[in-house]
């Protein structure tokens, strides 16, 4: 169990401080999106003249904030579950069934990891987007195309904190199963909404 609760630690503290740096850049893109939609309602319906980019940007900063918020859902247990089995089987059952879960979890998610890193590094990520651009220097006088590669990078980062979320959860799973509940690192208040 020492060791258990050895490797618990550091996970417990990277991903508190992940999941809070994820959560701030969520806010800051959920924010971002709705700034664009307003903007492209405010000229599509008062100027009539439709942009080209606030689509495109509101969908990436979208998949950013969907990518850095799953990893904070996930820790909290506030993802849709079907927890009837669960709850209907005694206390070390339902304990084990959670972790078997988690682990075909891990296994899809470092499966996800892999195809998130050729999607970023392969042949679709070399594509630029459609219509959103960003200064290419300090003088505003060129300005290129935002790759494609950008937007999956979100998912790519999403599924990897995924994944230490998902080892953190699996490790406080074995600890409960051997009964070293008290002896756990406590998740911080803002993280523990959903726990077990």
């Amino acid at each position: 169990m020492g060791i258990l609760l050895a490797v618990l630690a550091p996970f417990a503290f990277v991903n508190s401080y992940l999941l809070r740096l994820g959560r701030a850049i969520g806010v800051v893109a959920v924010a971002l999106m709705v700034v664009a939609i307003l903007i492209q309602v405010v000229f599509r319906y008062v100027f009539n003249n439709a942009l080209p980019w606030p689509d495109e940007a509101a969908r990436f900063c979208m998949l950013w904030m969907a990518g850095l918020m799953a990893p904070t859902a996930f820790r909290r247990g506030g993802f849709v579950a079907i927890d009837m089995l669960g709850q209907a089987l005694p206390v070390m059952m339902g304990k084990v069934l959670t972790l078997f879960l988690l682990l075909i979890s891990l296994a899809v998610l470092v499966v996800s990891v892999q195809i998130g890193y050729f999607e970023v590094t392969g042949f679709g990520g070399k594509f630029a987007t459609a219509s959103l651009y960003v200064p290419g220097n300090f003088t505003l006088t060129e300005w290129i195309r935002v790759p494609r590669s950008w937007m999956m990078l979100s998912m790519f980062v999403g599924v990897i904190m995924l994944t230490l979320v998902n080892i953190e959860l699996i490790l406080r799973n074995l600890i409960s199963l051997f009964g070293g509940d008290d002896r756990m690192p406590v998740m911080p208040e803002a993280d523990m909404a959903g726990a077990d």
